[in-house]
């Protein structure tokens, strides 16, 4: 089946299902409006559909042929963003937004549910589409996978919408693809004193402020790249008091497991060192969030195959480098295996911006790629 060409045939009915979508942008765990929409879509198709974690959706496209299972993944959540785009769909939810292009996400997972429920006959096995609540906040990924939603699943695929690339175009990238990023919050506490004499006290937020500068300077022994960044620091109540107290927040990227236990110990390493210089003490809290995206090669290089076969080679690029942003999607490769890819988004603004809205041809081109990449699973396997 020529995917691209009856994807093309699709733009129409997906440019519909988008605007909807965007028109009506929900926080994470609050999809509500969203999932039932999608819910009726995909009914229509004579998918199995099954709803679980109350927004979260499992849809199943039974082939005709005996076979595996392999699924895709969009999800659903928006930001609190305000919409700034004028783009004649906007948002019709205060202070929400699809300012991160989810809206692109779900088009496409519909999209390649559309163009393979077409082609149901040659399906030599059975797809199933995952529609995620919360990937921005707390992670979906992790709660759909407890809840069943991969079981008998062999492999996962996805993509993200990205500026750099332009519509019509995919990046797949090979092993290291997201960081891995915890939140860290420090607190200081030191002895205040006048500021004239800061030698009988204890400089909470002098202790604070070196932390912050030899974080800088942590590098991992892989030679990849590590990202610390401090998002706030209060400390203080008067220009003439040395605080006794200081406390920041922030958060450690990495890429793959190994590096970030070898960040974190280095960090927990300045915090100590630090603390003892200037006398003072700090409870150091860290919190793991997400542990990044390493795509797995077999199911990377059947993805970059697929959309070589639908795009031509001229429009498939290997990215070089990895990104380090983070996302919830590498829980779905732990939990099986799979590979993530970028879709061009025909907008060079950046994401979460007020600005930010992707052409309707990045939707039509991921059905084709998702729909290609997904029959090709099922015949290999």
């Amino acid at each position: 089946m020529d995917y691209l060409s009856a994807a093309n045939r699709l733009e129409g009915k997906l440019s519909e299902i988008r605007k909807e979508l965007h028109r009506h942008p929900e926080l994470g765990n609050r999809e509500f409006y969203t999932s039932r929409y999608i819910e009726g879509i995909l009914k229509d198709m004579g998918l199995d559909v099954v709803r679980m974690l109350d927004t979260a959706l499992v849809a199943t496209l039974h082939g005709m042929k005996t076979g595996k299972k392999v699924a895709l993944r969009a999800d659903m959540d928006a930001l609190p963003v305000t919409e700034a785009t004028n783009c004649g769909f906007e948002s019709e939810n205060p202070g929400v937004m699809h300012a991160c292009g989810h809206d692109i996400h779900m088009t496409s997972a519909i999209g390649a549910a559309m163009l393979l429920s077409q082609n149901r006959e040659n399906l030599e096995g059975d797809v199933v589409f995952l529609f995620q609540p919360n990937e921005e906040i707390s992670g979906g990924a992790q709660r759909m996978i407890a809840a069943g939603a991969v079981d008998g699943v062999g492999a996962v695929f996805g993509g993200h919408v990205y500026p750099e690339l332009p519509a019509g175009t995919v990046g797949v990238r090979y092993g290291k693809f997201y960081a891995a990023s915890s939140l860290f919050n420090v607190k200081f506490t030191g002895r205040s004193c006048h500021g004239a004499t800061p030698e009988k006290g204890a400089d909470a937020l002098l202790a604070a402020a070196e932390c912050i500068l030899e974080f800088k300077t942590i590098r991992a022994s892989s030679g990849d790249k590590v990202v610390i960044s401090t998002g706030t620091l209060n400390a203080g109540t008067a220009c003439n008091i040395i605080p006794g107290e200081a406390v920041i927040d922030g958060v450690i990227r990495t890429l793959g497991r190994d590096d970030k236990q070898e960040v974190m110990d280095r960090f927990n390493g300045i915090v100590l060192e630090t603390c003892a210089k200037y006398g003072v003490t700090a409870e150091v809290d860290i919190r793991g969030s997400y542990d990044g995206i390493v795509n797995t090669d077999a199911e990377t290089a059947l993805m970059e195959k697929s959309a070589r076969e639908v795009l031509g080679d001229g429009r498939v690029v290997v990215l070089d480098e990895p990104t380090m942003v983070t996302e919830d999607f590498g829980f779905f490769i732990d939990a099986c295996s799979g590979s993530f890819c970028h879709i061009g988004a025909g907008c060079t603004v950046s994401l979460h911006s007020p600005l930010f809205i992707p052409d309707i041809r990045a939707a039509v081109t991921a059905s084709a790629v998702y729909a290609q990449t997904l029959d090709n699973y099922l015949k290999l396997h």
